[in-house]
């Protein structure tokens, strides 16, 4: 920034940015630069207080459904910030309203709930909670997939907003979502007249860390970026009997592990190899004991892919496989159960290269990375089936030095959803806020695609 311009800002005892833009001949020299720089000085000064909102977060986990004190938390701070915050949206869904003039509506959305994992960091703010699940089994709670973070974030975009008004106009819509991992909250919210009750957004925006990026860098995907997720239970039905007589029974193990045979064919051979499609069997349930031939068998399948058309091809093939499988064994037809999860999440082309471009600008191009896309869900998908452009980025979460020592010693980091799970909060925070912020204003000064 000119160095005249800083001084004499001082000296009359104005912000930078409001005297850049009050000024009608220096407002012509306020360039993107300008702004880049009073982010980064911003993010700077806060780095401390977000931090400590982050060590919060994270040694304070709830499970899905259960996110009472983390949605109060997060209510309080935007509260504090200057926010209308309504509570109790589709569960423990908050919603987060600031209103600054004509303008367009953009959504930033973040996820509440953390995961039935034992926390194994070590870090001195690890998370200690502990709780019964459903099935009596005893389990630690921890954020092993850095949903502390995202929270975190968007404390920081939500303050830095409030305080920087004059660098826009319009309304931003901060989305507190419970039960993301279960694929659940964003229909819960939408579910409970979300974008009825409240403003239906122009754009809405959302990030997720990522572990194997390095810190300072973004990722991101144009077009489809995650997968609809399927969840098939699959009863395998046989014949009891003694297991010294197996001619005396239908054997329901063994037609399940022709079945799990047969299944690994049909993304082989039945899908086109350019269609990316996963089926795991994840879970096989069957028999008592040594000697006993069961009655039943039970898989658990998770079913992965992009476009309705190879979803259904999956979901018909499956079933055609359970069948002939029964058939050959003379059995019973299986029963078979299909839970839709989240749909596949698909960035909005033009949205995710326009707001790309302006990463560009404030980050460096170096910092800004096209992604492979990832067969994981987020029911952030959902907001772009309501009719909203949206886009989902990246955000590196690990260390440089700390990925080439993993690197260096032959290992993978901690993925999402392991105990050793840890992102290098401060700097992974600062480049969050700071990609953050400079999409936001680039929206709230582009006019909607609908306009």
């Amino acid at each position: 920034m000119n160095r005249f311009v800083t001084q004499w800002a001082v000296l009359v005892g104005l912000p930078i940015a409001t005297f850049l833009l009050s000024s009608p001949v220096l407002a012509q020299k306020a360039t993107a630069t300008d702004q880049d720089e009073l982010i980064q000085e911003w993010v700077a000064d806060s780095s401390n207080s977000l931090i400590e909102v982050y060590r919060w977060f994270h040694s304070h986990p709830e499970l899905s459904h259960h996110e009472k004190e983390t949605a109060k938390r997060l209510a309080d701070l935007l509260t504090k910030a200057g926010y209308e915050v309504s509570s109790n949206i589709g569960g423990h869904g908050i919603v987060a309203i600031l209103k600054n003039g004509h303008g367009p509506t953009v959504m930033f959305r973040t996820d509440l709930d953390a995961l039935p994992v034992t926390e194994a960091t070590e870090l001195v703010y690890a998370s200690q909670k502990k709780v019964t699940l459903e099935d009596g089994t005893a389990s630690g709670v921890m954020h092993a997939c850095g949903h502390d973070i995202h929270m975190t974030n968007v404390v920081g975009v939500a303050r830095f907003m409030a305080e920087h008004k004059e660098l826009w106009h319009g309304t931003l819509m901060i989305i507190g979502q419970p039960a993301e991992e279960k694929g659940e909250g964003a229909k819960m919210m939408l579910d409970d007249k979300l974008f009825e009750r409240f403003p239906k957004p122009d754009y809405a925006l959302a990030l997720h860390v990522d572990p194997t990026m390095p810190t300072g860098t973004v990722g991101y995907r144009s077009g489809y970026a995650m997968a609809n997720v399927d969840s098939v239970d699959i009863i395998v039905k046989g014949k009891g009997g003694h297991g010294a007589y197996p001619q005396m029974t239908i054997d329901p193990i063994v037609q399940a592990a022709q079945l799990i045979v047969d299944l690994q064919t049909i993304v082989s051979r039945e899908v086109a190899p350019s269609d990316p499609a996963v089926i795991t069997v994840g879970a096989i349930h069957g028999g008592t004991k040594h000697n006993v031939i069961g009655d039943t068998c039970h898989l658990q399948l998770t079913v992965r892919s992009y476009g309705d058309k190879v979803r259904q091809q999956l979901l018909d093939a499956i079933k055609r496989k359970a069948d002939a499988t029964a058939e050959s064994f003379r059995a019973e037809k299986p029963e078979i159960t299909v839970k839709e999860g989240t749909p596949s999440l698909f960035n909005d082309e033009k949205l995710t290269w326009s707001v790309v471009k302006t990463l560009n600008e404030s980050l460096g191009k170096d910092n800004v990375v096209p992604v492979d896309p990832s067969m994981g869900g987020e029911d952030f998908s959902r907001y772009g089936l309501a009719g909203v452009p949206i886009f989902m980025f990246r955000l590196g979460s690990v260390d440089a030095k700390r990925l080439a020592r993993f690197e260096q010693l032959g290992q993978k980091p901690p993925s999402l959803h392991s105990p050793l799970f840890y992102p290098d909060a401060e700097r992974c925070l600062e480049t969050g806020v700071t990609a953050s912020t400079t999409a936001l204003l680039y929206l709230f000064d582009r006019k909607p695609d609908h306009e």
